[in-house]
């Protein structure tokens, strides 16, 4: 089960990629509409103020921050590069533009400045951790391959070569030991001894 959660996309079926990728994106919207408020527009703190504040809490970019860190990180570990920006980065920033459009404020010239600094902040954040996640990708890749595990088809072609092996052609099973236990002494003195010590079967 974690090689399936964690193993390259590309040795899935398109089916599950796809949705897969899906599921991310939807997950990276979901968490931006938790944690940070529709309309971003300051609003005084009490009523008749003049004080204004802002309706993002620091709790709620944090935990914003974390979720699409880990998000990141995941499919950077699972995909290509550039699929992190598309599936974790483009979902909260689109939606902060749509809400800055949808509200706008007396200082309207600010928040395309505002925008632009979120979305190459998130941008590079995701980048970082894809990347990050992407190297260990590498290691663990390596050492499933060199535990036999090679994806959904050709695990169950290795473990049914390594299950059903058969005797080499020409060769009954328990005919003897193949040349590669043979000693070397035997390899090099069979030829001027006589016949071979081993035992040939039948």
């Amino acid at each position: 089960m974690t090689e399936k959660l964690l193993c390259p996309l590309r040795t899935r079926p398109w089916p599950e990629r796809w949705l897969t990728r899906l599921l991310g994106a939807a997950l990276a919207a979901v968490a931006y509409l938790l944690c940070l408020p529709w309309d971003l527009r300051n609003r005084p703190e009490t009523a008749g103020s003049d004080i204004e504040t802002t309706p993002v809490s620091v709790t709620g970019v944090v935990v914003l921050a974390l979720a699409l860190l880990v998000l990141a990180a995941y499919f950077g570990h699972r995909d290509a590069l550039a699929w992190p920006l598309l599936l974790v980065a483009v979902p909260p920033t689109a939606l902060m533009y749509a809400s800055f459009r949808a509200h706008p404020a007396a200082d309207a010239s600010l928040w395309p400045l505002a925008w632009a600094f979120f979305t190459l902040l998130t941008g590079a954040c995701v980048l970082v951790a894809a990347s990050v996640a992407r190297a260990f990708r590498g290691r663990r890749w390596r050492r499933w391959r060199r535990s036999g595990w090679s994806g959904p088809v050709g695990s169950e072609q290795a473990g049914r070569s390594a299950v059903g092996r058969r005797a080499p052609v020409g060769r009954e099973p328990g005919a003897g030991p193949d040349r590669a236990l043979r000693p070397r002494w035997w390899s090099r003195g069979a030829r001027s001894s006589g016949p071979s010590p081993w035992p040939t079967g039948g």
